[in-house]
């Protein structure tokens, strides 16, 4: 398990998140965990985050030593 930020630039405004450390066995993996909570097509909460992954800027930071994968820290930007 390793440990990678993964942040975003299109949503740049309050109540956006901007960057999350999380714990994924992979890039891809790491791609695909949200912070909001919502699923990828849904426009439930798009307006926090981005609605496509490819949007995902992913950066290996470390490695982790948690046994599951997940949200370690949110950067959130309320307004």
């Amino acid at each position: 398990m390793f440990l990678y930020k993964i942040s975003q630039n299109v949503n740049n405004n309050y109540d956006t998140y901007d960057s999350v450390i999380v714990a994924a066995e992979s890039e891809e993996d790491a791609r695909m965990i949200r912070p909001d909570t919502a699923d990828w097509g849904s426009e439930q909460f798009c307006s926090t985050w981005v609605s496509d992954p490819k949007d995902v800027i992913v950066e290996l930071i470390g490695i982790s030593f948690a046994k599951n994968p997940g949200i370690i820290l949110a950067s959130f930007n309320a307004g």
